[in-house]
């Protein structure tokens, strides 16, 4: 079996999300996630954490009329003389931005080939796949499954199609995806995924294309499904990989992410490509595309079920009181528009009164997920409480209507003050935190976190770590609520939550939990420092770079300060200097010390509040950030001990 899997530096998590969901995992093998400064490829260029296919120049005149390849270095056997052909999933991210001068233009594709070198010639309509002369000649050896973002012949459906191309340009089918409601050239901010999955005994090649909002639509069924005979195209062992153009007109085309697996069709048990830890990925559910579907239905009405049995039980029980829909209905003006406060991803909060109190009292919206909230909200938080943990005052489930009740908070959440480039929030700028209250605010959720982890008689794990769940009261002093993903358990039992799916927010999730669809105090930790960053430097967990039309992850970019020897820089512009510079750069050392990609390396809570209150010094930062390596290894265990990690896999995704 042969896997290959890489990654960058920097990339939208959240379309890496959704190949995760996709994967199982079988132990036997090494799988790295790595930079891609290395060997492993044929004709790498790598700018701004993706490999550029073709160039990527600030002149428009280097980028025209240009075409690339970018191989795996090693061939993969797909077929022998014995007729065994071998099976293979390959499942990318890319990124096609055209240029705003030129319009964009031509293409990008993800191929198997007997060359790993681009034919001459082969830019603009050609796509880095054949040339003029070539075009359709036997002697080409290629399949390819082109990405064209220009209608450059006849045959072209339109500019903004998927084809399966066979030792030409002129793809054998083709298909629109404007109906699918996918742009190809979306621009930066939009990642496009598409999985290849190839059956080597009934040699069916499906594709599959998505983006981060239209998942479920298109994994019901591929939007490519023919018979390709790869004995009578292609060698039998060919170079997997792309193949990208520009014309007169440019754009960038970024490969941001790729996993491949094939089958080993040799005799010999040797043909292993040693690229990660133990744990080789494989895209499965587009097999059992129609049994998820069915599956998903099954789930819910079991979900269903359970939680009106899980919220008859909690009424009954101790915590918070159950209230009347009327009186809440009375106190919010029947959930008028105006006593809107906010809206999340399971619910709408409004303010209302409640017996002459102000109250923040939220309509979770009434689907499976939103039973499980609610019962994750009272279970949790309604049984425990801190001074910097939102309080639960109520809840009411009647008439299909599922409320929760909190403390009032009159000056927002956290998110408003950091992330004022937001305009539709904010009508007018609102004030600058002081670091004074910055410095305070992280005080507090560390406390906060230090007491769910270690003081509670049953630990439990928020999971959801982020600035627009630190709400802030009358004196801004921060309280930690949206315990809807909240898991609790006994601290004698486990140190961890398995769950079956994974759940959190883009840019605060460790990368382990999608390997091992686990909830930890590591993980928390995780989410932690990147809340720490985005305090300090007043951006988002994942923000762009408008200059450069290109997205960051903010721990990279304090990263590469801290290698720098210039980490304070990174601090928030609107401060404009009014700060403490040695709690600055303790806090910014803190925030990448938690967000090691070892969770073994990272900081306890109880360590990282010890920080904060000045009690110890902050822990030893790599002047480089490590690569992810998985399963991770504790600082005492040896090489050989390393691959002896469990994983427990995981069916569905709850991003929020």
């Amino acid at each position: 079996m042969v896997s290959i899997i890489f990654h960058f530096k920097t990339f939208d998590i959240i379309s890496i999300f959704y190949i995760l969901v996709l994967v199982f995992f079988s132990v036997g093998h090494h799988v790295f996630c790595f930079s891609i400064n290395r060997p492993d490829f044929f004709n790498v260029a790598a700018v701004r954490g993706a490999i550029q296919v073709t160039p990527d120049a600030e002149s428009n005149q280097i980028q025209t009329n240009k075409s690339g390849r970018v191989v795996y270095n090693k061939r993969f056997r797909l077929w022998h003389s014995k007729g065994k052909v071998a099976s293979f999933n390959s499942t990318f991210v890319i990124n096609i931005t055209p240029k705003k001068t030129n319009g964009g233009g031509e293409g990008l594709a993800f191929i198997l080939a007997k060359d790993s070198e681009v034919p001459d010639n082969s830019d603009g309509q050609w796509l880095g796949i054949v040339n003029a002369s070539t075009n359709g000649s036997f002697q080409n050896q290629i399949v390819a499954i082109e990405f064209d973002t220009k209608r450059s012949f006849s045959e072209d459906v339109d500019g903004n199609h998927v084809g399966l191309n066979i030792n030409s340009v002129f793809s054998v089918t083709r298909v629109s995806l404007g109906s699918y409601g996918i742009n190809i050239a979306s621009g930066p901010d939009v990642d496009l995924t598409a999985m290849v999955q190839f059956n080597g005994s009934t040699k069916v090649m499906d594709v599959y294309v998505f983006t981060g909002n239209r998942v479920e639509p298109n994994l019901t069924k591929p939007i490519i499904s023919t018979v390709v005979d790869v004995r009578r195209y292609l060698p039998s062992s060919v170079y997997v990989g792309f193949s990208a153009s520009t014309g007169s007109g440019t754009e960038l085309n970024c490969v941001k992410a790729w996993f491949f697996k094939g089958s080993d069709i040799e005799q010999k048990t040797s043909l292993w490509i040693w690229i990660s830890s133990t744990v080789s990925v494989v895209v499965v559910l587009t097999s059992v595309g129609g049994y998820l579907l069915y599956w998903r239905k099954k789930q819910k009405a079991i979900n269903s079920s359970v939680g009106e049995n899980t919220l008859q039980s909690i009424e009954t029980g101790l915590g918070p009181k159950t209230m009347k829909l009327k009186d809440l209905k009375a106190a919010t003006g029947n959930f008028k528009a105006k006593n809107e406060l906010g809206r999340g991803g399971f619910g709408i909060v409004y303010k209302g009164i409640l017996d002459g109190i102000e109250v923040a009292v939220k309509r979770v919206t009434n689907t499976p997920q939103g039973k499980q909230n609610l019962i994750a909200e009272v279970t949790t938080i309604g049984s425990i409480h801190h001074k910097n943990l939102v309080r639960l005052v109520g809840w009411c489930h009647e008439h299909d209507e599922l409320i929760l009740v909190y403390e009032y908070m009159p000056n927002r959440s956290l998110d408003y003050y950091i992330h004022t480039d937001d305009e539709k929030r904010h009508k007018k700028k609102p004030m600058v935190l002081t670091w004074e209250r910055r410095h305070n605010i992280i005080c507090g959720v560390a406390q906060a976190l230090d007491y769910l982890h270690n003081e509670c008689s049953r630990r439990v794990l928020h999971r959801d770590i982020k600035a627009s769940n630190i709400m802030l009261d009358s004196e801004f002093n921060a309280c930690l609520g949206d315990f809807g993903l909240a898991r609790m358990f006994r601290l004698s039992e486990k140190t961890h939550h398995s769950t079956k799916e994974i759940a959190g927010t883009p840019g605060y999730m460790a990368p382990e939990i999608f390997l091992t669809g686990r909830a930890t105090s590591e993980t928390d930790v995780y989410a932690f420092g990147v809340l720490a960053l985005v305090i300090a430097c007043g951006k988002k967990a994942v923000f762009e770079i408008k200059e450069e039309e290109y997205r960051n992850s903010i721990i990279e970019w304090v990263w590469e300060l801290y290698s720098s020897d210039i980490v304070v820089d990174a601090m928030d512009p609107n401060l404009k200097g009014k700060f403490d510079k040695g709690q600055a750069e303790c806090l910014l050392m803190l925030g990448l010390a938690c967000c090691h990609p070892n969770p073994y390396m990272r900081p306890s809570m109880r360590n990282t509040l010890q920080v904060l209150m000045g009690e110890v010094l902050p822990p030893m930062v790599p002047s480089d950030k490590p690569a992810f390596i998985w399963p991770a290894t504790s600082p005492s265990f040896t090489h050989e001990d390393s691959s002896s990690g469990i994983l427990t896999s995981f069916t569905s995704l709850s991003a929020r």
